[in-house]
């Protein structure tokens, strides 16, 4: 196994975090690192940072979609912004974190669901319907999601994560950490490049 890793703080509900994820596998892959799943609550991280997302100065949300519109022509990429956003994200980020320690096999595909629901198809899952149908076609059960999410072992754990990232420097997502240095935003991924390609 690498000894090279990038370990990456997601919330779904960001959609520069969409984006790096669309580019990471690949990433790591060319570099020969290990991905490392850290999912958080980045309304968590919002709270104890002080930070708020950048759609609540209306002109540099406005720039912000531009750019990631941008950035998902670059990557060849679909991405539509999400209409209902700002989303929710308690109940998925704890369904996701639940995911990953009762069946990780499965892990990726929820992932990967998710993203494309809120990003790609601009789905609002802050409605049980919607969720329930987009799980449902996804080969997902709601009934066992829901359950998941209310896991004591999946809330304490994306709480641990969160109070680790805060705790690492972190005030939004994505952020990807190789060793000891940090690196915000998707549009960062160059630099995380660089530094797998300088560790050995």
């Amino acid at each position: 196994m690498s000894t090279k890793t990038v370990e990456f703080f997601f919330d779904v509900g960001s959609p520069a975090t969409y984006l790096a994820w669309t580019q990471l596998p690949r990433l790591c892959q060319e570099t020969g690192a290990q991905l490392v799943w850290r999912p958080m609550l980045l309304g968590g991280v919002f709270k104890d940072t002080g930070n708020a997302s950048p759609a609540m100065v209306p002109a540099k949300g406005a720039y912000m979609l531009q750019d990631l519109a941008r950035h998902a022509r670059r990557y060849g990429v679909s991405f539509q912004p999400n209409p209902h956003f700002p989303i929710n994200t308690l109940l998925l980020m704890r369904a996701i974190t639940g995911v990953q320690l009762r069946e990780p096999e499965r892990f990726q595909d929820l992932v990967g669901l998710v993203f494309q629901a809120l990003w790609v198809q601009g789905l609002n899952l802050n409605d049980p319907a919607v969720l329930a149908r987009a799980l449902s076609q996804g080969g997902f059960s709601p009934e066992a999601l829901l359950a998941l999410s209310q896991d004591p072992q999946a809330k304490d754990a994306l709480k641990a994560n969160t109070e680790e990232a805060v705790r690492r420097g972190v005030f939004g997502a994505p952020t990807c950490f190789v060793g000891q240095e940090m690196f915000f935003g998707q549009d960062r991924l160059d630099f995380v490049r660089e530094a797998l390609l300088a560790r050995t």
